[in-house]
């Protein structure tokens, strides 16, 4: 096997175990992290991918910092709510927030 085909099945492996930690998980930390997880799974498969073909490696880097800024906007929204949510209900579980009052 070829490197590239070595990242790209990583970068898929990181991506399995993120959707994986997204639908098992029930706290919305939990599923923070499995969200960060794919999107560096992304990041990494976006890098190995110009890095190892004839296209511009510059290119590949400044599209996984692009996702990186935006993993980090999203991870600070996220937290944002989580804070409110926890604040309100006393817990961050998904089940406890998806109840309607009454």
């Amino acid at each position: 096997m070829s490197p590239l085909s070595w990242y790209q099945l990583v970068a898929a492996l990181l991506l399995g175990i993120g959707l994986y930690g997204v639908v098992s998980r029930k706290t919305l930390i939990g599923m923070l992290i499995g969200v960060e997880l794919m999107l560096n799974g992304a990041g990494m498969s976006m890098v190995a991918s110009a890095q190892l073909t004839p296209m511009d490696g510059v290119l590949g880097q400044l599209g996984t910092l692009f996702v990186m800024g935006l993993a980090a906007a999203e991870a600070t929204l996220v937290l944002a709510i989580v804070l409110v949510v926890a604040r309100r209900f006393g817990n961050a579980r998904c089940d406890t927030v998806s109840e309607l009052k009454g």
